[in-house]
């Protein structure tokens, strides 16, 4: 395999693994962007807009019309954040804790399938790489 760019490489999986979730996933009627939201949710942990748009790596204007999407279809709620209320905090309805362990799910089968043949090291030496690409943008 002729050695190429990491950034493109990376491009390439995440199109390909966009594409297996939203199909693994077509029943739930779900965009990638909400699926990547809801999977990031899915600890139970409540976050700001501005921790799960850093999270999924989404700009706040692009954010606010999944969240839009999610908390019409009764997957999250929004509500002022206990001792700041200039923040919103997100969290899961009970709708979309169903909905995002079923993502959650689905995520760790199709990682547990792709990476089943590599070393831990190998995947912790990806994990690495992830992080320095992520940390770049700051």
């Amino acid at each position: 395999m002729k050695s190429g760019s990491v950034i493109l490489e990376l491009q390439r999986a995440t199109h390909a693994t966009l594409q297996l979730l939203t199909t693994e996933l077509v029943d739930l009627d779900l965009t990638a962007s909400e699926i990547n939201a809801l999977g990031n949710l899915a600890d139970g942990v409540g976050r700001t807009v501005s921790e799960l748009g850093a999270a999924i790596g989404t700009r706040p204007a692009t954010l606010t019309g999944i969240l839009d999407r999610l908390e019409r279809r009764g997957l999250i709620t929004r509500a002022p954040r206990p001792g700041d209320r200039r923040a919103v905090l997100i969290t899961l309805t009970t709708d979309g804790v169903r909905t995002a362990a079923l993502i959650r799910q689905t995520l760790d089968a199709v990682e547990q399938r792709a990476l089943a043949g590599l070393a831990a090291d190998v995947v912790q030496a990806a994990r690495t790489v992830l992080l320095a690409l992520t940390e770049a943008r700051r």
